[in-house]
Protein backbone atom coordinates (compact mmCIF):
# COMPACT_ATOMS: atom_id res chain seq x y z
CA UNK A 1 0.00 0.00 0.00
CA UNK A 2 1.47 3.30 -1.00
CA UNK A 3 2.20 5.70 1.92
CA UNK A 4 0.83 9.23 1.86
CA UNK A 5 3.14 12.17 2.07
CA UNK A 6 3.86 13.61 5.51
CA UNK A 7 2.44 17.02 6.31
CA UNK A 8 2.50 19.45 9.27
CA UNK A 9 -0.01 17.45 11.26
CA UNK A 10 2.38 14.56 11.42
CA UNK A 11 4.90 16.65 13.33
CA UNK A 12 3.72 16.92 16.98
CA UNK A 13 6.14 18.65 19.35
CA UNK A 14 6.76 16.92 22.67
CA UNK A 15 5.75 19.88 24.90
CA UNK A 16 6.36 19.71 28.62
CA UNK A 17 3.69 20.91 31.11
CA UNK A 18 0.28 20.18 32.38
CA UNK A 19 -1.89 17.90 30.40
CA UNK A 20 -5.64 17.76 30.92
CA UNK A 21 -8.57 20.11 31.58
CA UNK A 22 -8.65 22.61 34.52
CA UNK A 23 -11.56 21.94 36.89
CA UNK A 24 -13.17 24.87 38.76
CA UNK A 25 -14.43 24.64 42.40
CA UNK A 26 -17.70 22.95 43.09
CA UNK A 27 -20.17 25.89 43.49
CA UNK A 28 -22.43 23.81 45.79
CA UNK A 29 -19.79 23.56 48.54
CA UNK A 30 -19.32 27.33 48.63
CA UNK A 31 -23.09 27.96 49.07
CA UNK A 32 -23.30 25.72 52.14
CA UNK A 33 -20.31 27.47 53.68
CA UNK A 34 -21.92 30.92 53.28
CA UNK A 35 -25.23 29.64 54.64
CA UNK A 36 -23.52 28.21 57.74
CA UNK A 37 -21.79 31.49 58.54
CA UNK A 38 -25.03 33.43 58.03
CA UNK A 39 -26.82 31.15 60.52
CA UNK A 40 -24.04 31.57 63.10
CA UNK A 41 -24.12 35.36 62.70
CA UNK A 42 -27.91 35.39 63.13
CA UNK A 43 -27.73 33.38 66.37
CA UNK A 44 -25.01 35.67 67.74
CA UNK A 45 -27.01 38.82 66.91
CA UNK A 46 -30.13 37.41 68.58
CA UNK A 47 -28.18 36.48 71.72
CA UNK A 48 -26.60 39.94 71.91
CA UNK A 49 -30.00 41.58 71.47
CA UNK A 50 -31.57 39.51 74.28
CA UNK A 51 -28.64 40.26 76.60
CA UNK A 52 -28.84 44.00 75.89
CA UNK A 53 -32.60 44.02 76.51
CA UNK A 54 -32.27 42.20 79.85
CA UNK A 55 -29.45 44.53 80.88
CA UNK A 56 -31.58 47.58 80.03
CA UNK A 57 -34.56 46.26 82.03
CA UNK A 58 -32.36 45.53 85.04
CA UNK A 59 -32.94 41.78 84.92
CA UNK A 60 -29.20 41.25 84.99
CA UNK A 61 -26.33 43.42 86.13
CA UNK A 62 -22.65 43.43 86.84
CA UNK A 63 -22.91 44.86 90.33
CA UNK A 64 -22.10 42.08 92.79
CA UNK A 65 -22.91 44.17 95.88
CA UNK A 66 -25.69 43.23 98.27
CA UNK A 67 -29.13 43.53 96.63
CA UNK A 68 -31.44 46.26 97.82
CA UNK A 69 -34.13 45.06 100.23
CA UNK A 70 -37.60 44.86 98.78
CA UNK A 71 -40.16 47.28 100.14
CA UNK A 72 -43.10 45.56 101.74
CA UNK A 73 -46.39 47.35 101.81
CA UNK A 74 -48.85 46.48 104.51
CA UNK A 75 -52.42 47.58 104.36
CA UNK A 76 -53.33 50.22 106.89
CA UNK A 77 -55.91 48.81 109.27
CA UNK A 78 -59.16 50.71 109.52
CA UNK A 79 -60.01 52.31 112.85
CA UNK A 80 -62.52 50.40 114.97
CA UNK A 81 -66.17 51.26 114.48
CA UNK A 82 -67.99 53.38 117.04
CA UNK A 83 -70.01 51.41 119.57
CA UNK A 84 -72.95 53.67 120.36
CA UNK A 85 -74.30 51.35 123.05
CA UNK A 86 -71.96 52.95 125.59
CA UNK A 87 -72.81 55.80 127.90
CA UNK A 88 -70.24 58.60 127.79
CA UNK A 89 -69.21 60.95 130.60
CA UNK A 90 -67.51 64.10 129.27
CA UNK A 91 -65.36 66.08 131.73
CA UNK A 92 -63.87 69.46 130.91
CA UNK A 93 -60.42 69.69 132.52
CA UNK A 94 -59.22 72.85 130.77
CA UNK A 95 -60.92 75.81 132.44
CA UNK A 96 -62.38 76.81 129.04
CA UNK A 97 -66.14 77.24 129.12
CA UNK A 98 -68.36 75.25 126.80
CA UNK A 99 -65.94 72.48 125.79
CA UNK A 100 -67.83 69.70 127.57
CA UNK A 101 -71.14 70.71 126.00
CA UNK A 102 -69.58 71.04 122.52
CA UNK A 103 -67.92 67.65 122.86
CA UNK A 104 -71.21 66.11 124.02
CA UNK A 105 -72.91 67.45 120.88
CA UNK A 106 -70.20 65.87 118.71
CA UNK A 107 -70.71 62.50 120.40
CA UNK A 108 -74.51 62.63 120.16
CA UNK A 109 -74.34 63.64 116.51
CA UNK A 110 -72.21 60.55 115.87
CA UNK A 111 -75.11 58.31 116.97
CA UNK A 112 -74.88 57.98 120.76
CA UNK A 113 -78.11 58.32 122.71
CA UNK A 114 -78.55 61.89 123.95
CA UNK A 115 -79.68 60.70 127.37
CA UNK A 116 -76.54 58.58 127.73
CA UNK A 117 -73.99 61.37 127.13
CA UNK A 118 -73.49 63.75 130.05
CA UNK A 119 -71.14 66.77 130.24
CA UNK A 120 -69.45 67.92 133.42
CA UNK A 121 -66.41 69.68 134.87
CA UNK A 122 -63.35 67.99 136.28
CA UNK A 123 -61.63 69.01 139.50
CA UNK A 124 -58.58 70.20 137.55
CA UNK A 125 -58.27 72.94 134.96
CA UNK A 126 -54.89 72.20 133.44
CA UNK A 127 -55.11 68.61 132.17
CA UNK A 128 -52.56 68.37 129.31
CA UNK A 129 -53.76 65.59 126.98
CA UNK A 130 -57.33 64.64 126.16
CA UNK A 131 -57.82 61.03 127.24
CA UNK A 132 -60.60 58.49 126.82
CA UNK A 133 -60.77 56.17 129.83
CA UNK A 134 -62.18 52.65 129.62
CA UNK A 135 -62.82 50.16 132.40
CA UNK A 136 -62.05 46.66 131.03
CA UNK A 137 -60.00 45.24 128.17
CA UNK A 138 -63.23 44.60 126.26
CA UNK A 139 -63.85 48.36 126.26
CA UNK A 140 -60.49 49.23 124.67
CA UNK A 141 -61.58 49.17 121.01
CA UNK A 142 -64.71 51.30 121.64
CA UNK A 143 -62.53 53.76 123.59
CA UNK A 144 -60.11 53.99 120.65
CA UNK A 145 -62.98 54.61 118.24
CA UNK A 146 -64.35 57.39 120.44
CA UNK A 147 -60.89 58.94 120.76
CA UNK A 148 -60.55 58.92 116.96
CA UNK A 149 -63.91 60.67 116.64
CA UNK A 150 -62.83 63.45 119.02
CA UNK A 151 -59.27 63.80 117.73
CA UNK A 152 -57.81 62.55 121.01
CA UNK A 153 -54.45 60.79 120.92
CA UNK A 154 -54.58 58.90 124.20
CA UNK A 155 -56.69 56.18 125.80
CA UNK A 156 -56.12 54.62 129.21
CA UNK A 157 -57.62 51.87 131.33
CA UNK A 158 -58.95 52.95 134.69
CA UNK A 159 -61.58 51.76 137.13
CA UNK A 160 -62.00 55.27 138.56
CA UNK A 161 -65.04 55.92 136.38
CA UNK A 162 -67.99 53.56 136.61
CA UNK A 163 -71.63 54.02 135.66
CA UNK A 164 -71.86 57.72 136.51
CA UNK A 165 -74.22 58.52 133.61
CA UNK A 166 -76.62 55.56 133.38
CA UNK A 167 -76.55 53.08 136.26
CA UNK A 168 -75.68 49.59 135.08
CA UNK A 169 -74.67 50.66 131.54
CA UNK A 170 -71.12 50.25 130.29
CA UNK A 171 -69.43 53.61 130.07
CA UNK A 172 -66.51 55.50 128.55
CA UNK A 173 -65.21 58.70 130.10
CA UNK A 174 -63.67 61.54 128.14
CA UNK A 175 -61.44 64.00 130.01
CA UNK A 176 -60.82 66.99 127.75
CA UNK A 177 -57.28 68.34 127.95
CA UNK A 178 -55.51 71.50 126.88
CA UNK A 179 -54.44 69.90 123.58
CA UNK A 180 -58.03 70.14 122.30
CA UNK A 181 -58.61 73.54 123.92
CA UNK A 182 -55.49 75.35 122.64
CA UNK A 183 -57.43 77.18 119.96
CA UNK A 184 -60.42 77.98 122.18
CA UNK A 185 -60.72 81.41 123.78
CA UNK A 186 -59.63 81.53 127.41
CA UNK A 187 -62.37 82.36 129.92
CA UNK A 188 -62.78 82.28 133.65
CA UNK A 189 -62.38 78.79 135.21
CA UNK A 190 -65.57 76.78 135.56
CA UNK A 191 -66.70 75.40 138.93
CA UNK A 192 -65.12 72.14 140.01
CA UNK A 193 -66.98 68.87 139.61
CA UNK A 194 -69.05 68.34 142.76
CA UNK A 195 -69.68 64.68 142.07
CA UNK A 196 -66.22 63.75 143.34
CA UNK A 197 -65.04 62.43 139.95
CA UNK A 198 -61.82 63.99 138.74
CA UNK A 199 -59.30 63.59 136.01
CA UNK A 200 -56.52 61.13 136.28
CA UNK A 201 -53.05 62.51 135.77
Amino acid sequence: MPQSARDRFDVIPHAQGRVGAHRAENPGMRGWFVLLWAAIATVVLIAVGIFAAMLTMGKIGFDQSEPLPSISRTATSAPPALDTTYAVFVLNATGVNGLAAATRDTIVNAGFAAGAVAPGDADTQDFPTTTVYYKTEADKAPAQALATLLGATKIAQSDRYGDDVVPGQKQLTVVIGRDLAKNAPTTEPTPADTSGDGASG
